[in-house]
């Protein structure tokens, strides 16, 4: 089984590594002890927290999707050109970017320092994982 370091394990959840530790504290998370005597997380443990965590994330008054990756953030970049625009939202660790028509940009009103949500609705989703040592 995967394990994670606690900050392994923050950096996925996009938390901070003492909220890792106070979840751990409070039974939420359970850890052990690698062959360096370093603190890890289980990582079934820990997609299982994930989707609490993503399950736990309300939405904006009575509007209903179908979309389920959502990402909510900041806007760090508009950038409209010509025809079409460039925004970008930073949404804990992970940078967001669309392209769209420059109307729809303005019609958006978007500005840095915005809340907004990036809705990804694809076809494709290419998933990369780092290899491993087989037992």
């Amino acid at each position: 089984m995967t394990h994670f370091r606690i900050a392994e394990a923050a950096t996925l959840l996009g938390v901070s590594d003492d909220t890792v530790r106070r979840w751990v504290r409070d039974g939420l998370l359970t850890v052990s002890h690698d062959a360096a005597g370093r603190q890890v997380v289980p990582g079934d443990e820990l997609a299982a927290h994930a989707q609490v965590l993503a399950a736990g994330v309300s939405e904006d008054g009575d509007r209903q999707l179908s979309a389920r990756n959502r990402f909510v953030g900041l806007v760090t970049r508009v950038e409209i050109e010509g025809l079409m625009a460039q925004v970008e939202l930073q949404c804990g660790p992970f940078r967001v970017v669309s392209l769209m028509s420059s109307e729809a940009a303005r019609d958006l009103h978007l500005e840095v320092g915005d809340r907004g949500v990036a809705i990804v609705k694809a076809t494709t989703v290419i998933i990369e994982a780092t290899s491993k040592e087989t037992p």
